[in-house]
Formats: C-alpha cells, sequence, structure tokens
C-alpha cells in the first residue's frame, strides 16, 4: 500500500476518534490527561530501563527522576485549567472565549527523551480534545509502542474512542513527511531538518530550536551554591537535554577558584592542548556532532580520545579557545561536557553570550548566576533568548519546575531568533483553537482627535 494511503487511513480513523472525544466534558477530559502522566509516573523505572537500552543514551537514574518529575510538574500545570466549552468571560470587554479542537496532531519525537517529549505532547494535544500520531525516532519505537500499551490499558476503561492516540506502523521520512502533509497541526522536536520539514509541510507547525545554553556566573554569587547548580544540570542524564549548560563565563579573578570548585564537585579539568584536540576529534567529524558522543558518560567519551577519566568524574571542563564558527568548543555538544571562559566585567559577559549565541543557539536560553537585578535585566534586554533562567540548574529547570513560573513543558520555542513560531514554552494552549464571541460595550470610551493627535 502507498504510503499516502497509509497515512490517510490513519487519519481517517483518527478523525473518527477525535470527533467522539470532543464530546467530553472537562472532567471526563482531565481523567485521561491525568492517566497519561499518572502511567509514567507509575512505570517510570521500566520505562527508563527501556529507553537506555535501546537508544543506548542517558542515564537510568536520571531518566527515572526526569519521567517521575515531568509527569508530576506538567500534570499540576494542567489540572485546574479549562479548555472545554467556555473558558474566559470578559464582562468589560464584552469578550466570551470559547475553546474548540484543532483536530489531528502529529507528533514527532526524538530518541533523546523517548518517554517524556511523547508524554507532555499527547498530555497538551488531549487536554485540548485533539487525536494523535505518533512519528517516534527509529531508535526510540519501542519506547513508544511500549508507553502507548501501558496507556490503552488505561484509556480503554475510560470509555476513551479506539485511534485516539496512534503511531505510525513504520519510521522512515518518507511516511512522518506524508503525516506532517495528511494532519491539521504537527509538533515537531527534533534535529533542525525534521523541524524544518514541519514547518516546510503546508501546515501549522510548532517547533523547537537548537539548544546552546550559555551560563554566565556573576562575581557577587556564593561560588560553591551557583556551582552546585551548574554541574548538577550539566551531569543531569550525561548532558542530553537542550537546556543543558554547554559553555560558563565566569569573571577573570575567580577563573582559578571556579575550576578548583568545579572540580571539587566532579569534574575533569582538561588543559592539555594535544588532549583537547584529540577530545575535539572524536566530538565532532567535519564540524558535526558526533552521535556516538551523545547523552554518554565523560569515561566512554574520554576512552574513545586516549584520556583516562576517573569514574568518580561526573563532566569534562575544558577552557574555550575562541568564540566563532571555527570553535567548536562553543558549539552544542549534548554530553557532559562544559567549556569555561573568562570575561573582565558583565558587559563583555553580556557580549561573549551574545557571540556564542551567534553561532548556535540564538532563540533558546540562556542561564545566570547573579544577585544583581540590573545585570540579569541587562542580560534579559540584550541576549536574543525566549528565557533567561536566575540561580537554577538549567537541564532541571528551564523546561519549568515547581519552583519557578515558566510553563512545564518538554519543548522550549525559541520565537523567530531560532526560527519558530512561538516564543515561550510549548503548552496546552498552542494545541486548542479559541472562538471569541464580541458583545458591544456597554458604555465605550471613545477618544477625541484633540486627545489622539494632540500634544
Amino acid at each position: 500500500m502507498a504510503v499516502e494511503e497509509v497515512i490517510r487511513q490513519l487519519v481517517a480513523r483518527a478523525r473518527v476518534a477525535q470527533e467522539e472525544y470532543a464530546t467530553f466534558n472537562q472532567e471526563e477530559v482531565d481523567r485521561v490527561v491525568k492517566v497519561l502522566a499518572r502511567t509514567v509516573f507509575n512505570n517510570a523505572e521500566e520505562l527508563a530501563r527501556l529507553a537506555v537500552e535501546e537508544t543506548r543514551m542517558g542515564c537510568l537514574e536520571d531518566k527515572i527522576k526526569k519521567n517521575k518529575n515531568k509527569a508530576r510538574i506538567i500534570w499540576n500545570n494542567l489540572r485546574n485549567k479549562k479548555s472545554v466549552g467556555i473558558i474566559n468571560k470578559d464582562p468589560e470587554r464584552g469578550i466570551i472565549e470559547i475553546a474548540r479542537p484543532m483536530g489531528v496532531v502529529g507528533v514527532v519525537t526524538p530518541c533523546t527523551n523517548p518517554i517524556v517529549t511523547p508524554m507532555c505532547n499527547a498530555m497538551f494535544a488531549l487536554k485540548g480534545r485533539n487525536a494523535v500520531i505518533f512519528s517516534p525516532h527509529p531508535r526510540a519505537l519501542r519506547c513508544m509502542q511500549r508507553l502507548m500499551d501501558m496507556w490503552w490499558e488505561e484509556l480503554e476503561l475510560l470509555g476513551v474512542p479506539a485511534n485516539l492516540l496512534q503511531v505510525l506502523p513504520e519510521c522512515s521520512l518518507e511516511m512522518t513527511q506524508a503525516l506532517m502533509r495528511q494532519v491539521d497541526v504537527i509538533v515537531a522536536t527534533g534535529g533542525a531538518g525534521m523541524v524544518k520539514a514541519a514547518y516546510s509541510s503546508g501546515k501549522p507547525a510548532l517547533g523547537v530550536g537548537v539548544g546552546n545554553v550559555v551560563c554566565i556566573i556573576d562575581n557577587d554569587v556564593n561560588l560553591k551554591e551557583a556551582i552546585a547548580k551548574i554541574v548538577l544540570g550539566k551531569a543531569f542524564d550525561y548532558g542530553i537535554i537542550c537546556s543543558s549548560e554547554q559553555s560558563v563565563l565566569v569573571p577573570e579573578p575567580l577563573y582559578e577558584a571556579s575550576v578548583q570548585e568545579f572540580c571539587a564537585q566532579g569534574a575533569f579539568y582538561l588543559e592539555d592542548e594535544g588532549a583537547i584536540g584529540r577530545l575535539l576529534q572524536v566530538m565532532f567529524q567535519e564540524g558535526v556532532i558526533n552521535r556516538a558522543i551523545v547523552g554518554q558518560t565523560i569515561q566512554k567519551i574520554g576512552a574513545m580520545a586516549g584520556l583516562d577519566i576517573p569514574a568518580d568524574r561526573r563532566l569534562i571542563l575544558v577552557r574555550g579557545d575562541g568564540i566563532g564558527p571555527q570553535y567548536l568548543l562553543c558549539r552544542e555538544k549534548m554530553s557532559p561536557v562544559l567549556t569555561i571562559y573568562t570575561y573582565q566585567n558583565f558587559s563583555q559577559a553580556v557580549e561573549m553570550a551574545r557571540a556564542i549565541l551567534q553561532v548556535e543557539g540564538r532563540g533558546h536560553s540562556v542561564s545566570v548566576h547573579s544577585n544583581n537585578p540590573e545585570h540579569i535585566e541587562d542580560l534579559g534586554l540584550k541576549v536574543e533568548v525566549c528565557r533567561v533562567l536566575v540561580n537554577q540548574p538549567c537541564a532541571t529547570h528551564n523546561g519549568g519546575s515547581f519552583e519557578n513560573g515558566l510553563t512545564p513543558t518538554t519543548s522550549l520555542g525559541c520565537g523567530s531568533w531560532g526560527g519558530n513560531s512561538i516564543s515561550e514554552n510549548l503548552d496546552y494552549k498552542h494545541l486548542i483553537n479559541i472562538s471569541r464571541i464580541a458583545y458591544p460595550i456597554a458604555n465605550p470610551v471613545i477618544p477625541s482627535d484633540e486627545e489622539l493627535w494632540g500634544e
């Protein structure tokens, strides 16, 4: 059977299911969404183990934590939100807002987060009473199939219509592209090529940009506390998360103390030029990141480069040799390798962050450890990113946390800077249409021409 016909049949079944699901009330919808999160929470270890085995990336213990924490925080954020029928009334403006489904959502998921990304996107889609068809990465197909089996064991008990959630029968670029052409909206998480394909499909698409988080340490912070957070973020899941810290900028007078503190907290400091050269040859091939090092331990990466790294070390710390397209160390590394630079004053740090993000990661995020509001706001005003995370581990908190006000998600929009249609964390509100009833305002205030144009 031709690929287009296979997809046509999948979409047709999804539309039937979605039309029935669209009749569910808010309480019924929320029970469905809760099941998606609770299933991942209750089976966090099994799903994490399968993810590590199939993708051959990441840290089992961290993936268990990720499965539990993302399930907790995303459900907590969604459980009291209206997404069915009338969701808002504004008597002053005479506006009533009504939530409507978008239809069938095509969800493209990566191998770097094969459990929590499909969970998150499915929760958002089903919160909006949509149907979902997943296109998983080939190295995460078993994860997706097992997750679906677990979900349906619970969803059938709630009377959820069959085919509301489906997976492509095979993982191929041709099938994914056909899916993109036939669904109503696309959520694409993955490589830049896949996101570009989503935006080129002719259908509304929500994609995410490349991460390359620059982290700045100001001179007024407790160095031990700040570095502990950076190490926690950088080492988490072996650096595979797009919000993982990639470069750290420290004041020149604090450089030696910073290196010592990083080493005290598990860093392996690499300063031999020959060793650094071998590391870069292993990490990048013709300027492109080597997939074999993504989400791996530094011991494995080090062995590939002829380095003997002790088992108690958690990340490799390397001094940056420059900023620009020709300097690979200022790129995203998707592994527990962190580049360290020095700066003379905070204004220079801001400019260095801008320069690094021009190479890669524009639009995504920066992280800053500072107690100076002026410095923090200056960073936010000048650097072209959608998130400035303050005094927190970026990898674990940038996608939302109980400890900050960012929307909990696994997909982070990067705005026009990153070639994306949204400049915030993806949420269920991006997967609903809103109809607005507009009444006349009872006593409208209409300004005179003098008020409008006068000096």
